[in-house]
């Protein structure tokens, strides 16, 4: 059975009264919404206090659910906002680990920062992360909300699309440009 059709009974069942259908939908999710809320909350155990506001206010809500997308992009919206309800967006850091380096379009960082045995590396791979957070921190919020949806969620540009509102094509354009936007702050890194 496919994901969301598994979602969707499990929203049904829930909605008709069956409290441990809404137990399988948190153990499916938890750890993707507190991946989501860590990028925004950086105390463990807030980000933990905050998942957990994020399903006390899901299971509130569901009867309000009606299916017009699929369930996690429900979930998605009510933990973004559960978490900028949490801390101010200035003072969000927005990414630990930096963007994947196997994606193709930055794949020459890898080249650079092969020999992580050397203190040369670990000095580089810190300045880089830091670079690629200064970086999409200072991208506008829609740029930044996309890239962080495709690289640090992993959703396809469809799901970006619905979560963010918006048509693919301009998912993939806002994509595009943060993408184009981080290379130039870390192009000199890599020269």
């Amino acid at each position: 059975m496919a994901g969301t059709e598994a979602d969707r009974l499990l929203v049904e069942r829930v909605q008709a009264g069956e409290r441990t259908a809404f137990d399988a939908l948190v153990l499916k999710y938890q750890q993707r919404i507190f991946k989501l809320v860590s990028r925004y909350v950086w105390n463990r155990e807030e980000a933990r206090d905050v998942t957990q506001e994020v399903f006390v206010r899901a299971y509130r809500a569901i009867g309000s659910f009606r299916g017009d997308s699929e369930f996690y992009t429900w979930l998605y919206r009510i933990a973004v906002n559960a978490a900028k309800n949490a801390v101010g967006t200035a003072t969000r850091n927005p990414v630990e680990g930096g963007l994947d380096i196997d994606d193709p379009e930055i794949g020459e960082i890898r080249t650079k920062l092969t020999d992580v045995s050397s203190p040369e590396h670990l000095l580089c791979a810190e300045d880089l992360k830091r670079t690629i957070n200064d970086a999409i921190g200072a991208l506008p919020a829609e740029l930044r909300r996309a890239i962080l949806l495709r690289e640090i969620e992993g959703m396809s540009y469809e799901e970006i699309a619905n979560a963010m509102h918006c048509p693919v094509g301009t998912v993939r354009s806002r994509i595009f440009r943060a993408r184009e936007a981080i290379f130039i702050r870390i192009k000199p890194l890599l020269e």
